[in-house]
């Protein structure tokens, strides 16, 4: 199970660091188009993060003057279990680019861009869908069902359901099917 989310949660957070990126320098990875700046990228850095599933290794985009500040993996922040399954249930939930924006004001108290928000589903967006679209085995030994009820305080205060579907493959350990 842990292992399972470790796969999920890594690609994930790169991505979203990417997307962070591509706004702060105000264009994509490998466009050869003339740029506004001189500034560009430089690398990776190696940065481990707690999550609820372990820790995790990522890659963090760095940039030649060293002006790149992530917001959403702050510079020296380690502990992201917080946002994990917030940022998961946004995406699947399907929320637009304001709604996400004003979701990350919200809980962590900084405001970020539709622009940012757009740069960074660019590059979590085909890493969810390669995930959901994986293929599943024909049977399994077992497969269990849990739902946890959350508190969602926007305008009004309503408990949501977080269902999860684990299975266990008849010659492997559990994994997570389904985040809706």
């Amino acid at each position: 199970m842990q292992n399972a989310l470790k796969d999920i949660f890594g690609p994930m957070f790169e991505a979203m660091l990417k997307g962070e990126m591509d706004n702060h320098l105000g264009y994509d990875s490998n466009d050869k188009n003339k740029k506004e700046t001189d500034n560009r990228r430089n690398g990776y850095g190696k940065k481990t993060l707690k999550t609820s599933a372990g820790e995790v290794n990522v890659k963090v985009p760095r940039d030649r003057d060293g002006s790149f500040d992530p917001h959403l993996i702050p510079k020296r922040k380690k502990d992201v279990s917080a946002i994990e399954n917030k940022v998961i249930s946004m995406y699947a939930r399907g929320m637009s680019q304001r709604d996400i924006s004003s979701t990350i004001e919200e809980i962590y108290g900084f405001s970020v861009s539709h622009e940012m928000i757009s740069d960074i589903t660019d590059h979590v967006l085909p890493e969810l869908e390669e995930w959901q679209t994986r293929p599943l085995s024909n049977c399994y030994a077992f497969v269990f069902v849990d739902c946890m009820f959350t508190s969602e305080t926007s305008m009004n205060q309503r408990s949501m359901p977080f269902i999860r579907f684990w299975a266990i493959p008849w010659k492997a350990r559990k994994k997570s099917l389904d985040y809706d």
